[in-house]
């Protein structure tokens, strides 16, 4: 009996790996992309892009950048999802690393605006458009690789992959950054804040070897509605609505707590290296914490893990400012740590916990769309927002904390709103027959 279960164990393990490879590592490629922009933003691109405000001015017109790249990304969630509906999922993601790749390097490669004046912050927004694009399309393609190829009862854990991959690229990310803010801050802003994006161009290239070898699904893709993000918009449009606020609750959450944080540490004294160490301290938690909590979104349903994981993270964080103010590294460490552990309840959990909520035919179409236009609305106006209620109070943090609470608030009204949906099998997800005994696990 022993020989029986153990090929099904090692094949089941087999199939996790490759599943984490081509979900997770590719979101693990795109989101190092994505993050180390974000940080090329708070560090660096005020200087070398515009020069012409004062440092945290700079810093505010960096993050308007950073936030135009989420305009793109309905507009691409909306084309690369339909097209994985109509013909297929691994075309498409194989399509997103190659753009994300080739955007990033070329953003390595701009002039500043020392050399090129008023061209080169254009030609970087230019570049963030077609890098929001590509990561429209990516992420609910990759969760859904991870959804559908999974056992009943684990759709969960293995949705989370690109959760993880999220945790994986950012801890990459900030970690280059990391080694290259140890440089002289002359080398920094003259040549070395383009080698992570170099870097991050090369290494898609993995990513796009191993998506390239995934197996076509078995998916018949001539039972796709001809437009599939209308067909949905028709059928389910109040999961639609409540998956948009789910998505721009979390985003606001997520990019206050990865970008602007990195702000606003230096702004209380800590050095480039310091506040990107801490932030290296909490990716290390997030990866840790995601699958846990996917986990545990497995056992006792989505709702109760996102909507009070989202409650705690909001709670929290107006003890997370006093906890780094007070320049004790242990600390701001521990509040680092912990706003990214609760950081990773509702994320664990949305990737299934939206795609759950949209049939075969039309879930790519679906999560990309509601994700990416909540991700727009709020990921895409989170860093900016928060360091101009920054200077709006003078430095003082409440207006940051309000807002994020207010973030959180739309999160778990409209997580309440959606159905329970972990125990439905995977082949009745969408079916209206099954919303009625989805509904009675809910919290």
């Amino acid at each position: 009996m022993t020989e029986t279960v153990r090929p099904g164990l090692k094949a089941r393990a087999a199939r996790g790996t490759r599943t984490f490879l081509i979900s997770g590592f590719g979101t693990a490629l795109e989101f190092y992309d994505f993050i180390i922009y974000g940080l090329a933003a708070a560090i660096v691109f005020p200087t070398v892009f515009f020069p012409e405000f004062d440092r945290t001015v700079g810093t505010l017109v960096a993050f308007a950048a950073f936030g135009s790249g989420f305009v793109a990304r309905p507009l691409g969630g909306i084309v690369i999802g339909h097209f994985g509906d109509r013909i297929a999922r691994k075309s498409m993601l194989v399509l997103t690393l190659l753009i994300m790749g080739g955007s990033t390097f070329l953003i390595g490669c701009l002039p500043s605006y020392g050399t090129l004046g008023i061209a080169a912050p254009v030609m970087l927004v230019a570049l963030r458009l077609v890098q929001g694009f590509a990561a429209g399309g990516e992420w609910g393609g990759a969760s859904l690789f991870g959804i559908e190829n999974a056992p009943e009862g684990r759709r969960g854990l293995w949705g989370s992959f690109t959760s993880a991959g999220i945790g994986i690229g950012s801890l990459f990310g900030t970690g280059v950054f990391t080694l290259i803010t140890l440089l002289p801050e002359e080398r920094l802003e003259a040549w070395a804040w383009r080698v992570p994006f170099w870097l991050g161009g090369l290494l898609v290239l993995v990513g796009v070897v191993a998506r390239s070898r995934m197996p076509q699904e078995e998916r018949r893709t001539d039972s796709a509605p001809r437009v599939p993000v209308l067909d949905s918009i028709r059928r389910h449009p109040r999961q639609m609505l409540l998956a948009i606020g789910v998505a721009f609750g979390y985003n606001t959450l997520a990019y206050i707590g990865t970008i602007f944080t990195v702000t606003y540490a230096e702004e209380r004294g800590y050095s480039h290296t310091e506040s990107l160490l801490l932030q290296v301290a909490g990716s290390v938690a997030f990866t840790i914490a995601v699958p846990v909590m996917a986990v545990l979104s497995d056992r006792k349903g989505r709702k109760p893990v996102v909507i009070l994981g989202t409650l705690a993270y909001a709670a929290f964080f107006f003890l997370y400012f006093p906890l780094v103010d007070g320049h004790v590294l242990v600390l701001a460490t521990l509040a680092y740590v912990l706003v990214n552990v609760l950081m990773a309840a509702p994320q664990g959990c949305i990737p299934a916990f939206l795609g759950e909520q949209f049939p075969a035919a039309t879930r790519y179409s679906s999560i990309s769309a509601t994700y990416q236009t909540g991700a727009a609305l709020g990921g895409g106006t989170a860093a900016t927002a928060a360091t101009a209620l920054f200077l709006a109070y003078d430095g003082d943090p409440i207006g940051v904390g309000l807002y994020s609470g207010a973030a959180a608030l739309v999160l778990v009204l409209c997580a309440w709103g959606l159905r329970e949906t972990f125990r439905v099998p995977t082949a009745r997800l969408g079916e209206r027959a099954a919303e009625p005994a989805a509904e009675r696990v809910g919290i």
